[in-house]
């Protein structure tokens, strides 16, 4: 299951993680996101770092990272952003960048 990122948990789940983490910026009210919920979760299923941001309990954190589209999947690798997605993005497309990054 992808972990709740808040700004209590951020740096110590994902900034100082140490394999890459792809963030999930959505929101309820979002149907793109609603549909990238699930794939992100069979991310998490299958063993890769995933968290997800709900953008309306975490807005300081969407303002810190330019969140201004959503779904935005970011992945930080090391400490950084190291690959930014905006808008519903493939199963596939997520794998090939976590297995490369």
């Amino acid at each position: 299951m992808a972990k709740t990122i808040t700004t209590q948990n951020f740096e110590a789940e994902v900034l100082k993680s140490d394999k890459p983490v792809l963030v999930d910026f959505w929101a309820t009210w979002c149907g793109p996101c609603m549909r990238q919920g699930p794939i992100v979760e069979e991310l998490a299923e299958e063993g890769y770092a995933v968290g997800k941001v709900d953008v309306d309990q975490e807005l300081g954190l969407a303002q810190q990272y330019g969140v201004m589209n959503i779904p935005t999947l970011i992945v930080f690798k090391d400490g950084k952003e190291a690959e930014r997605l905006v808008g519903l993005t493939a199963k596939d497309k997520l794998k090939n960048i976590l297995d490369t990054i």
